[in-house]
């Protein structure tokens, strides 16, 4: 019978050690490990909530930001269509039609899109009448006959630094 008692005293003692264990070592250390995890939710999250709360208010951001760049997108390709008809070139060119007229008062003015189509326009004037011109221009070239004047306008419309 001595020896159950000396079993159960054993047992009892190697209980008691796995108990001073627990509280001494294994419970600081799950305590320490739930403050970390904490720690980390609060961080991820931002506002004390949870990490996946967070996850999912990035993917709701993210699929909104994707949504604007799609509407800037198709903005910008509406404005490039629109610059590209758009009177952007002109080109002018002062000059004498007539010896003796003086002053320079006739001239050409080539109004052109970038693509180098628009029209040129030529008033001549004389000391009894002015006449104007229009003539239309595509590619950079008139559809018609061009005086030398004109076809420095649309030069000057094609080449605005020369």
């Amino acid at each position: 019978m001595g020896t159950l008692y000396a079993a159960a005293g054993a047992f009892v003692a190697a209980l008691a050690a796995l108990v001073i264990y627990h509280l001494a070592v294994v419970r600081p250390a799950l305590t320490g490990i739930v403050r970390l995890l904490e720690l980390h939710d609060g961080l991820v999250s931002g506002d004390g909530g949870s990490a996946s709360g967070r996850l999912g208010a990035l993917e709701a951001a993210e699929s909104s930001g994707r949504a604007a760049v799609e509407r800037l997108g198709a903005r910008v390709g509406e404005l490039e269509a629109l610059a590209a008809t758009d009177v952007s070139r002109a080109g002018f060119v002062r000059y004498d039609a007539f010896a003796g007229s003086g002053s320079g008062l006739s001239y050409a003015l080539a109004l052109l899109n970038r693509r180098g189509d628009g029209v040129v326009i030529t008033s001549i004037y004389s000391r009894e009448d002015t006449r104007t011109f229009g003539k239309p221009v595509a590619g950079f070239k008139p559809t018609v006959a061009a005086s030398a004047e004109e076809l420095e306008a649309i030069e000057r419309a094609r080449n605005p630094a020369s």
